[in-house]
C-alpha cells in the first residue's frame, strides 16, 4: 500500500470485508487469500461516512489549527469522547461543530481523530487529528513515546530524595537533580473495572518523572511538581502519584482521605485545599513532530483560574 493512502490494517480489513478489494475485477473478501507477484489489486476507499455522533456548539479554546490537526486547551470537566455514561456535550461533539466540514474522514469516518487523551478533570492540551494521514503519523509518536507531554499537579507531601520512606517504595528511585523516578506496570484494578492499579507482574510498562517546583506549607504539606510521561497509560500520573504515597489534591479516587494540615498550610489554605472538586493535574505542555511537514511543535498552556487561585491561597502561609 503506498503510505499517503493512510490505511490501517484494520480499515484494509473492514474494506475487503465489502468487496472494496478487487482482483482483475473479481471481489477479493479473504483476507487470508494468497497473492503472487505481479498482481494488481484496487482498492475503492468509498467517501468518509457522517458520524452518527451529533455536532454541538461548545465553546473551545483553540490553540492551533491548520489542515491537518487541531491543538485544543479543554477545560475542567470536560469528557473527550462520548460514552454510554457521557453521550454529548464532549470534545468530539464541540470538534465536530468547529471543524466538521474540514475533517476527510478518521479509519472512514467524518470525524476528528483522538490521538491521546486527558481525563474529564484534568484540564490542558491535547492534539486532535483531522485526516487519516495525520492521526496515523501522530499515533506513531506517542506509541514511540516521541512526543513531549509536561503536566503540572499538586500533590500532598513533598517527593525528597532526603525522605527514607520513598527509598523503600518499589518501583521509585530518584535521579540526578531530585527526579523521582517511578517505574511500575499498570493493569485494571481487580475489582473496581474503573480504576487503574499499580503491578509487578503483568499489566503495561509506566513511567513517570517528578520534579518538585515549590512548596507549600510550614512545614511543608504541599508541592507544586512538573511531571513527564515516557508512557502516556490510563490515569498514570494520579495512580503513581498514589503509590509514592504523594496523591494529588482533590483526586476522588487515588487521593484517599488525606486531610490538610492546618497548622502548616492556616484554615484558609487548608479549606481551600479540601475544597477544591476535582485533581489537581494540568496538561501544561505539548510538543510532537508536525504529521505532514516534519515541524517541531511546541505549546503551553497556563494554569486555569481555579489551579492558579489554590495556589495562590495555599502560597500564603508560606511567604
Amino acid at each position: 500500500m503506498p503510505e499517503e493512502a493512510s490505511l490501517s490494517r484494520s480499515r484494509i480489513t473492514r474494506l475487503l470485508a465489502e468487496g472494496a478489494v478487487s482482483r482483475a475485477g473479481l471481489a477479493i473478501t479473504d483476507a487470508k487469500a494468497r497473492v503472487a507477484e505481479g498482481e494488481v489489486y484496487k482498492i475503492a476507499v468509498p467517501e468518509a461516512a457522517e458520524t452518527h455522533t451529533r455536532p454541538e456548539d461548545i465553546p473551545l479554546t483553540v490553540v492551533y489549527e491548520d489542515a491537518d490537526l487541531i491543538v485544543i486547551d479543554k477545560p475542567a470537566g470536560m469528557v473527550v469522547h462520548p460514552a454510554p455514561g457521557s453521550p454529548g456535550q464532549t470534545l468530539v461533539n464541540a470538534l465536530l461543530h468547529h471543524a466538521g466540514d474540514s475533517l476527510s474522514g478518521i479509519g472512514g469516518e467524518r470525524r476528528p481523530g483522538i490521538v491521546h487523551r486527558i481525563d474529564k478533570d484534568t484540564s490542558g492540551l491535547l492534539v486532535v487529528a483531522k485526516t487519516d494521514r495525520a492521526h496515523h503519523a501522530l499515533a506513531r509518536q506517542f506509541e514511540k513515546h516521541t512526543a513531549e507531554r509536561r503536566y503540572l499537579a499538586l500533590c500532598h507531601g513533598v517527593p525528597d530524595a532526603a525522605d527514607p520512606r520513598l527509598h523503600g517504595v518499589r518501583g521509585t528511585s530518584f535521579e540526578p537533580g531530585g527526579v523521582l523516578k517511578i517505574t511500575t506496570q499498570l493493569a485494571r484494578h481487580r475489582t473496581d473495572r474503573q480504576r487503574q492499579a499499580v503491578t509487578f507482574d503483568g499489566g503495561r510498562h509506566a513511567v513517570t518523572r517528578v520534579k518538585v517546583l515549590e512548596t507549600f506549607g510550614k512545614p511543608p504539606a504541599l508541592a507544586l511538581v512538573e511531571c513527564r510521561l515516557e508512557t502516556g497509560r490510563t490515569h498514570q500520573i494520579r495512580v503513581h502519584l498514589a503509590h509514592a504515597g504523594h496523591g494529588l489534591v482533590g483526586d476522588p479516587v487515588y487521593g484517599g482521605r488525606r486531610k490538610p494540615s492546618v497548622a502548616a498550610l492556616g484554615g484558609a489554605g487548608a479549606a481551600a485545599v479540601t475544597a477544591f472538586p476535582r485533581q489537581a493535574l494540568h496538561a501544561a505542555t505539548l510538543g510532537f513532530l508536525h504529521p505532514v511537514s516534519g515541524e517541531r511543535l511546541s505549546f503551553d498552556s497556563p494554569l486555569p483560574a481555579d489551579f492558579q487561585t489554590l495556589i495562590e491561597v495555599v502560597g500564603r502561609q508560606s511567604s
